[in-house]
């Protein structure tokens, strides 16, 4: 008996002889410390992670293995020995060449791809204060053009290698989060992102079938980590947007000497009315006393403020993440125009058995944003400075005492406020975006069988109400008027994947089939009413209790979508070496009368770097060819078209005519747009990999592009399935990254991407125009997608004797002053067929760079963002044809031509009233250039056991913009510019903390 005690009594003294607390710090080859770095007891779900400082602390047993890993890092395994302190040094990975990517439906490591994506880290989204994720892309991905709108809440113009389709508007890139299909993202936190990867080509982006002709977005949300004590994360910010480049208008000063020299009656009268009204100036007495700048008047700074709390952690079966985030932004114009969103996220995985994982994740998300009044820029362009904001002289006012230009004489009132103090436009937005899987390891880690379902939830209450006044004149509005719209959104779908995986010797393969259906859904109901109650600007407005409800003005539309999609992926290497990547994919849908497409994808690569012949050296680390070839599909076009037209005719029986109507109708069902893709690349990691370098060469062509297509006898068109467009261009990327010492590291990166647009066919057609013809574009074969097409000015008749010398001149009653115009066809008239391609509102190049500093506690970086080769057509300047008595913008006053040699491209004040000059032609066709300070940050870290981790910055979001063009903002989504909302320049504090 005694025996067995001593015995068992040894047997736990050796237990605990071999049970040890494990400690040391786990740095990178240049001893910085890696905070996050996973510590694993191999063989088991047992680990920690390092602190800030890298260091970590784990119960272990002689004998076992602990696994170091770290993202971009070679993984590294310690077998544990007598000593309790083990300290390990990770080194770079072939620059990063073994992080997993997100692709469709699975991941893959960086060095085995053959596509060409982007992936964008947390730490890079989050930099930028803005309320969604895609703005803080801007600049930082070859070939990604986006255009931010000022305006809070609403979403930029994302548009992935060009546009491929005759509707500008079906451009977009398909949105997957978390495996659901989204057409925007505004409802999602930046906060909330763990990775966004941008597929550019058809090899990556195929296997999401008709959805993938213009790209897709893969967005994974952050999640928890296996056996991980809770961290808390506060992240908040707080600043001040300010208006960059608020265009410059005439003063009174300038404006009445633009007056005086169109020596028109009217205009001076309206001059003398308002020194009758107002009195004169005290510093020239013939001049009004009142000189408005009405931008400055409508303008204001605007707070923006951002609160993000999170917790995430994780057991030895389970991991966790939730958040709780709250974001507001005031908008730049003074009136009711603003964007506030809450949003509560969780997301959970539990291994229920060691071979069934189950998990879910849920976004809710409650918006609410009251748009612009947007026809207020213009009023504010066109106003007079002649006139102020308040009139108290102006008795018939009511319930403010807005000033009315009518007062002075003009036509139409030009005072903005109105349109500010007595408009309210509100958005109720909210968003449930629910997402739950299991996934059954049937051969563990060969055989994986995946199920989810995704469900996204929309619902968008509108309210836009217009509110009694009177200003005298024409300017009154008598009863309220109410228009309420409620639509519903409703998204779901449903994944099943199965997954193999198996390395045979120097084979390496990755399988996948799957099936997947979706169900969507859209209803949409509005009405309006007129003469409700006003009390006082009370909140709540009801459609019962208008006066009457206009009937007319009710709409009720919905429509359904579902479809049934099989799709399968093969990916092989062999021995790192030679790599073969395959996709296809077969969509059924309910919405075409063709039920089925169907898309292939093949990409392959070779790195010439494992391969025995190729140098090894520190110069060139990795090297890789690749290319792909595939096809896309593109479902955001209608399922049909038709017309039904009538006209009078007239026909005689005999010597007798007679009238009558000919009715005639047409119809013609549509399917999706094809996409088809090709794409060379050379992936290099240089210098140690320093140096990564990514190059891509891609032409995409759209083949059955929607297109208008005349038809004959009639002057309705119909769309059809004709058209082809291409897309192609090259990318760039570079990134050099390097640590210098224990104080010190850095990184520089940048990317420069080109792009020719080009319409190959028009069904036939030689051009198609597109828009009014006052300001009309037209795509022609050969050309891009809707150019700019007019005359092209030859300069300005300087004086009497050069319109003597010109008959042109002379047959139009020129006179100096007027815009002078190249005769193309040489026959002696200015008229249409003289007119030509202007240029393009699409950009011929774009360009992004970046610099990050590391030294010691303190943080610093700077990008910049630049594009060029576009055009954009400043319609307000070109609309005083439309508004000859109004304010002109102060460049056009300095650069007027006044007199002999004054100006050899701007027209005279006279000039700019008379058809002649305002027909579209090239002076009203501006470059888009523009080169942008896109941010820069400043943080610095508290590094103090005794406090929670802790870093304090501040930050400059587009700071300075550098342009030529007569605007707010080069940023033009179609180069279009009736008065653009002004992209601000923002400035915040904000502060980090973890604990």
């Amino acid at each position: 008996m005694k025996n067995h005690l001593l015995t068992l009594l040894l047997f736990f003294c050796l237990s605990a002889f071999g049970q040890q607390t494990i400690t040391g710090v786990v740095s990178d080859d240049q001893n910085m410390p890696l905070p996050g770095a996973s510590v694993l007891i191999k063989g088991t779900t047992t680990g920690t992670q390092t602190d800030f400082n890298g260091n970590f602390s784990l119960e272990a047993n002689q004998g076992d293995t602990l696994v170091f890993s770290y993202v971009g890092m070679e993984t590294q395994e310690v077998v544990v020995g007598s000593s309790s302190t083990i300290d390990v040094q990770l080194v770079i990975s072939a620059s990063e060449l073994e992080e997993v990517v997100v692709v469709g439906y699975g991941t893959q490591k960086s060095k085995d791809l053959t596509s060409a994506i982007t992936t964008v880290q947390a730490e890079d989204i989050e930099k930028t204060p803005a309320a969604q994720p895609m703005q803080a892309l801007q600049g930082k991905v070859a070939g990604l053009q986006i255009v931010n709108n000022g305006s809070p809440g609403e979403s930029p113009t994302v548009r992935i290698r060009g546009i491929g389709s005759y509707n500008t508007g079906e451009s977009g890139p398909l949105y997957v989060v978390d495996g659901g299909f989204y057409d925007d993202i505004n409802f999602l936190n930046p906060s909330d992102i763990k990775t966004i990867s941008v597929l550019k080509d058809a090899s990556a982006a195929a296997i999401y079938g008709v959805r993938a002709a213009n790209g897709v977005v893969l967005i994974e949300t952050k999640g928890g980590t296996f056996n991980q004590k809770p961290e808390f994360r506060y992240d908040g910010y707080t600043g001040y947007q300010i208006a960059q480049n608020v265009v410059k208008m005439a003063n009174t000063q300038q404006f009445v000497q633009y007056v005086n020299e169109t020596g028109l009656t009217a205009d001076n009268q309206f001059v003398d009315n308002a020194i009758a009204r107002y009195g004169r100036s005290r510093l020239d007495p013939s001049l009004p006393d009142v000189n408005t700048d009405w931008y400055d008047e409508i303008i204001r700074p605007a707070v923006i403020t951002n609160h993000n709390i999170g917790m995430s952690g994780g057991g030895e079966n389970a991991k966790y993440s939730i958040g709780v985030n709250y974001f507001s932004q005031e908008g730049l114009l003074n009136m009711k125009n603003e964007y506030e969103r809450f949003n509560l996220r969780s997301k959970i995985d539990f291994n229920v058995t060691d071979w069934l994982t189950v998990g879910g994740s849920m976004v809710l998300s409650n918006a609410s944003r009251y748009r612009p009044e947007a026809s207020a820029w213009r009023k504010a362009y066109y106003a007079v400075p002649l006139l102020p904001v308040h009139d108290p002289l102006n008795t018939v006012a009511a319930p403010i005492d807005y000033a009315n230009s009518q007062d002075l004489g003009y036509r139409s009132s030009q005072n903005p406020f109105p349109l500010l103090s007595f408009s309210e436009n509100k958005d109720k937005i909210r968003n449930v975006m629910a997402n739950f899987y299991a996934e059954i390891d049937i051969i563990p880690d060969r055989l994986t069988f995946r199920t989810a379902y995704n469900h996204n939830f929309e619902t968008v209450e509108t309210r836009e109400v217009r509110f009694p006044y009177t200003l005298g004149g024409n300017e009154v509005r008598v009863n309220s008027e109410l228009v309420k719209r409620n639509a519903t959104i409703s998204n779901q779908i449903w994944d099943n994947t199965l997954t193999y995986e198996n390395s045979f010797g120097k084979h390496n393969v990755t399988l996948l089939a799957g099936a997947s259906f979706r169900d969507e859904s859209y209803e949409m109901l509005e009405a309006k009413g007129i003469g409700f109650p006003y009390n006082n600007g009370e909140q709540a407005y009801y459609l019962d209790q208008s006066q009457t409800i206009d009937v007319d003005a009710v709409g009720d539309d919905g429509r359904r979508e579902y479809g049934l999609s099989y799709f399968g992926r093969i990916a092989y290497n062999f021995d790192g070496r030679y790599l073969l990547y395959g996709t296809f994919r077969a969509d059924g849908t309910n919405k075409y009368q063709e039920k089925w497409g169907y898309f292939p994808t093949v990409g392959a690569g070779w790195v010439l770097s494992e391969e025995a012949f190729f140098p090894q050296s520190d110069v060139v680390n990795f090297l890789k060819l690749r290319g792909s070839w595939g096809k896309l599909g593109n479902d955001n076009v209608a399922s049909s078209d038709g017309a039904f037209t009538s006209s009078v005719v007239t026909t005689s029986f005999g010597d007798v005519m007679y009238s009558g109507i000919q009715t005639s109708s047409a119809f013609t069902y549509l399917r999706w747009e094809v996409t088809e893709e090709y794409n060379l690349g050379l992936s290099a990691r240089l210098f140690n990999s320093n140096l990564s370098v990514e190059l891509d060469y891609f032409r995409r062509d759209t083949k059955d592009a929607v297109i208008p297509v005349a038809r004959p006898l009639v002057p309705e068109s119909l769309r059809q399935n004709v058209g082809q467009i291409r897309n192609q261009g090259f990318e760039v990327a570079l990134n050099w990254t390097k640590v210098v010492n224990d104080d010190f590291s850095y990184s520089i990166g940048g990317n420069f991407s080109t792009l020719d647009n080009e319409i190959l066919d028009l069904g036939g057609q030689q051009y198609l125009n597109f828009g009014s013809s006052d300001f009309q574009r037209r795509s022609i074969v050969g050309e891009t997608l809707f150019a700019f097409y007019g005359l092209e000015t030859a300069g300005v008749y300087q004086n009497d004797a050069e319109i003597q010398a010109d008959p042109i001149a002379v047959d139009n009653a020129l006179v100096p002053g007027d815009l002078k115009f190249k005769d193309r066809n040489q026959d002696g008239v200015i008229n249409g067929d003289d007119r030509t391609v202007l240029g393009s509102f699409i950009p011929t190049f774009n360009y992004g760079f970046n610099v990050n500093l590391n030294y010691k506690n303190w943080d610093f970086s700077v990008a910049a963002i630049g594009q060029g080769g576009n055009k954009i057509l400043n319609r307000k300047r070109g609309e005083y044809r439309y508004t000859p008595d109004t304010n002109i913008d102060r460049d056009f006053f300095l650069n007027r031509w006044h007199g002999e040699g004054t100006s050899n491209s701007y027209p005279s004040s006279l000039g700019l009233r008379k058809p002649w000059n305002y027909q579209l032609n090239s002076f009203y066709i501006e470059d888009g250039d523009f080169f942008r300070i896109q941010n820069i940050t400043l943080g610095y870290t508290i590094k103090n056991e005794k406090i929670p981790q802790t870093r304090i910055y501040v930050t400059a979001e587009k700071p300075l913009t550098v342009f030529s063009y007569n605007g707010f903002n080069p940023e033009v989504a179609d180069g279009f510019d009736n008065q653009t909302y002004p992209v601000p320049a923002v400035y915040t504090l904000g502060v980090n903390i973890k604990f």
